[in-house]
């Protein structure tokens, strides 16, 4: 009998649209404490670990690392902002389909992701795939989100695979170096915005345009995703 493989999806950038939504989410934020960023700034940032998104982008701002206080007074003015832009969030072409042909290759489908429970819920009802999904990780599993691998142990675990069996599918060059510390192979996608050069850098090991590409590429079906 073969071993068990997964597919460690992502969420945000690739499977939905959602990161250019974060980036406005987070100016409002900084603007309402008179803070002003380049959008460049926090798009480049985005998959990070929150509480390091916050920290740096103060320290980007302000040249001071800041205190707890302005932390969590952004962090909720962003919570605040995404939810109110929840509506402009859709899903990335292909996305569906390729979770429906990693299960039809009868992988183990895990929503990897360190989203909060709260955006984890909108993600979710807007994928409609949860009759397809074996597991799933949110933030509350992890004190640190990527680029700490802990979410990746997590979701191997939960998917119950080797990681040389595993293939992790993401957006952002934090997917890829958690992916990479726990020896899961990487497929990148486009559609959050960071340069294919960035993402195989990082670790992955093939990337393409967005999710429909990479169903077209039937690279799932041949394992060859180093």
């Amino acid at each position: 009998m073969s071993e068990p493989r997964a597919a460690l999806f992502d969420i945000d950038g690739t499977l939905v649209d959602s990161v250019y939504t974060h980036v406005a989410a987070w100016r409002q934020a900084f603007a309402e404490s008179d803070l002003t960023l380049p959008h460049w700034e926090i798009h480049r940032r985005i998959g990070e670990d929150g509480a390091l998104l916050v920290s740096e982008l103060i320290e980007v701002a302000t040249g001071d690392t800041g205190s707890d206080d302005l932390e969590s007074r952004l962090s909720d003015a962003h919570d605040r902002a995404y939810t109110e832009r929840s509506s402009q969030l859709t899903v990335l072409p292909g996305a569906r389909e390729l979770v429906r042909e990693a299960k039809r290759l009868n992988m183990r489908v895990v929503l990897a992701t360190s989203a909060p429970d709260h955006e984890l819920a909108l993600l979710r009802e807007l994928l409609d795939v949860d009759d397809l999904v074996d597991a799933v990780t949110s933030g509350a599993d992890v004190d640190t989100a990527k680029p700490d691998s802990t979410i990746v142990g997590i979701a191997l675990d939960r998917a119950g695979v080797r990681a040389a069996d595993a293939v992790m599918i993401g957006d952002a060059t934090w997917d890829f170096v958690a992916a990479s510390d726990r020896g899961v192979p990487g497929i990148g996608v486009l559609t959050g915005g960071v340069g294919r050069g960035e993402l195989l850098q990082a670790g992955a090991g093939a990337v393409y345009r967005d999710a429909a590409e990479v169903v077209a590429s039937g690279i799932l079906d041949s394992g060859d995703r180093r």
